[in-house]
C-alpha cells in the first residue's frame, strides 16, 4: 500500500501523453512544413540579393531556370532571361571590380506556394552607384514564379510591373 490517497497511474498517464504528442504533431506537421518552404524561399531572396551585391553574376544566373522568362512592362515585351542576363552583366561586373555598389531588397504584399512551387507578388528596390557617385533607385511591382529542382528554388518567370511608391513600400513586408 502506497502513502498517497491514491494509486500514481502512470502507465494510464504516459498514454495520454503520447496520445497528446501524437494529436500534436499531426496539428503542426502542415504548419512546419509551411514554415519551411518561406525559410527556404526566404534563403533564395537573401542569396539573389547578396549576388547582386558582390556582383556575383554567375551566382545570380544561377538562381534562374535555363529557360525563365522576363516580363517587362516597362518595355512592353517579354524575353529569354538569358536575354536579359546579358544586358545586366555589365553592372554586375563593374560592382564585382568595385567600380560600382549595388544592391537589391525585396518585399511581398502575396506569397503562394507548396512544396515545389512559388508565386511571389511585391517590390524590390533596386540600388545602384557607378562609380561617377550618382545613385539611382528603382522601386519595381513584381511578381515571380518558382520551382524547386533537384532541391533547389529556379525562377521561370520574372515579371517587372509598374514603378512603386515608398508608400507602397513601406506598406509591403
Amino acid at each position: 500500500m502506497s502513502d498517497f490517497p491514491f494509486e500514481p497511474r502512470v502507465p494510464a498517464m504516459t498514454a495520454t501523453l503520447a496520445r497528446w504528442t501524437t494529436v500534436c504533431l499531426f496539428l503542426f506537421t502542415p504548419v512546419t512544413a509551411e514554415s519551411q518552404v518561406v525559410a527556404e524561399l526566404d534563403a533564395y531572396w537573401a542569396e539573389l540579393s547578396r549576388t547582386v551585391a558582390d556582383g556575383d553574376y554567375e551566382g545570380y544566373a544561377r538562381l534562374y531556370h535555363p529557360d525563365a522568362v522576363l516580363v517587362s512592362l516597362g518595355s512592353q515585351s517579354s524575353y529569354p532571361i538569358a536575354q536579359a542576363l546579358a544586358g545586366w552583366k555589365q553592372g554586375f561586373l563593374d560592382t564585382q571590380a568595385g567600380n560600382a555598389e549595388a544592391g537589391v531588397a525585396f518585399r511581398f504584399t502575396q506569397r503562394l506556394h507548396d512544396e515545389t512551387t512559388a508565386h511571389e507578388t511585391g517590390m524590390f528596390r533596386y540600388t545602384f552607384t557607378p562609380a561617377d557617385g550618382t545613385p539611382g533607385v528603382a522601386l519595381v511591382h513584381f511578381e515571380s514564379l518558382l520551382v524547386r529542382k533537384d532541391g533547389e528554388w529556379l525562377m521561370v518567370m520574372e515579371y517587372q510591373q509598374a514603378a512603386a511608391t515608398d508608400e507602397e513600400w513601406q506598406a509591403a513586408r
